[in-house]
């Protein structure tokens, strides 16, 4: 699935925002909690000191053997059991009020008293519960999370959809030409500089195609007219040669086949400019055109090759196949659909033209076996030995209907009648 570059990018941005605040969350929860043991043991320290001080001052300090009210106990101790050292750690006692064990931070301090006895100083202060700091943390970084994510994509569709604006009329610009529609060339400045940059080369390319098509454009009618006119006069020569009557049979059959050649040519050079017009897109105006309409009046037009080939004509009208197309297009669409479907068919053969809302069906008998549909479409590829075929008929047909998105023409062959299938809105 294809995305816009605006919500690619957020989507790669959250990922790895994610990424980042879970391991900030993890330093984060360690530098919190080594500063709360840090403040508190500097506490503990401090008040060791200060008892120790007051036990000096008041030996009645020495019978506090058990955690009362500030929090610190005096035992004695032997002198195997003496250290010198203090120590430090966590530990989980009783609380009354909440009925449950709590974390405390717990000291450890050996000293002598005034009467030269060892005792052992043990002050406790309670700590914050680690699993209490672990979910008021994620609950703030959840909400820190969705905030910034939000804030993200707020001011990353914001600014992206400004920055982009140049882009997107760029791409409006290129979605609108068409080759040989002359355009208005807009010379619009953009702050971003490479937005400029391509907008430039965008118009310097059209300028250099459309060059190029006008040169060709020319070339291609040029070489069809200085071809027909020599072509047409060679004929006409030809012409005057077979009504010559001191021509044997053998020299006027031979000239009757080099007359066919050349009407062969003719037709194949008006096969040929007609497809570079098609695929130079010189067919651009459209209009609303009724094919069932069209194709009764083609059905008329071509009522006495059908009389020729003795074939039974059946136009089924299910529907109304009506479509914004060129007309010229679509007159040269459906007469190459139905000479080839004439010309093809048996003596004697049958053509039923079913029309339908989205779909015109040409199904007639001809040929006993079917034809290769991947290249039935092809130019020069001819469907049988036919010496006067240009093989650009259905090619011409295919490229029509490249020129209209959602339009296909597909060939079956079934119970040994042939298929041409014309379809619309397949989008």
């Amino acid at each position: 699935m294809k995305v816009s570059l605006k919500y690619y990018t957020i989507k790669y941005l959250i990922m790895i925002l994610l990424l980042i605040i879970a391991v900030w969350a993890g330093l984060f929860y360690a530098y919190i909690l080594d500063e709360v043991h840090d403040n508190v043991d500097d506490g503990l320290r401090d008040r060791k000191i200060q008892i120790i001080k007051a036990v000096y001052l008041n030996p009645q300090l020495l019978k506090n053997n058990d955690f009362g009210f500030n929090e610190f106990k005096i035992n004695p101790i032997t002198a195997g059991e003496y250290k010198n050292k203090s120590r430090l750690y966590n530990k989980m006692y009783y609380m009354e009020y909440d009925d449950k064990d709590q974390p405390y931070r717990v000291l450890e301090a050996d000293f002598i008293d005034q009467y030269k006895m060892n005792q052992r100083l043990v002050i406790r202060t309670s700590t914050v519960e680690e699993d209490e700091l672990i979910y008021d943390l994620t609950t703030a970084l959840i909400v820190l999370y969705i905030v910034l994510v939000i804030s993200i994509v707020v001011v990353n569709g914001y600014l992206l959809n400004k920055a982009m604006r140049p882009f997107y009329l760029i791409l409006d610009k290129l979605k609108k030409y068409q080759f040989g529609i002359p355009a208005e060339q807009e010379n619009k400045e953009y702050i971003i500089k490479e937005f400029e940059e391509l907008n430039v080369e965008i118009n310097e390319m059209i300028e250099r195609n459309e060059l190029v098509f006008y040169q060709q454009k020319q070339f291609i009618e040029n070489a069809s007219h200085e071809l027909q006119t020599p072509l047409a006069i060679v004929i006409n020569k030809i012409d005057l040669l077979i009504q010559n009557d001191d021509l044997d049979e053998k020299n006027l059959n031979f000239l009757t086949g080099v007359k066919n050649d050349l009407r062969r040519m003719v037709g194949l050079n008006k096969s040929l400019l007609m497809l570079s017009k098609i695929e130079n897109s010189q067919f651009n105006k459209t209009a609303g055109v009724d094919f069932n309409a069209l194709i009764g009046k083609l059905v008329q037009n071509y009522e006495d090759f059908i009389e020729f080939k003795k074939v039974d004509v059946n136009i089924i009208e299910k529907g109304s196949f009506e479509a914004d197309f060129n007309r010229d297009l679509a007159d040269i669409l459906l007469s190459n659909l139905l000479k080839n479907a004439i010309k093809y068919n048996n003596e004697e053969g049958t053509l039923n033209i079913m029309i339908e809302d989205d779909r015109i069906t040409f199904q007639n008998s001809g040929a006993a076996v079917g034809l290769d549909p991947s290249r039935i479409f092809d130019r020069f590829y001819k469907q049988s030995s036919d010496h006067t075929s240009t093989g650009l008929g259905l090619s011409i047909i295919k490229t029509i209907i490249k020129q209209y998105p959602g339009w296909d023409i597909v060939y079956k062959f079934e119970d040994k009648m042939h298929y041409f299938i014309l379809e619309k809105n397949k989008i």
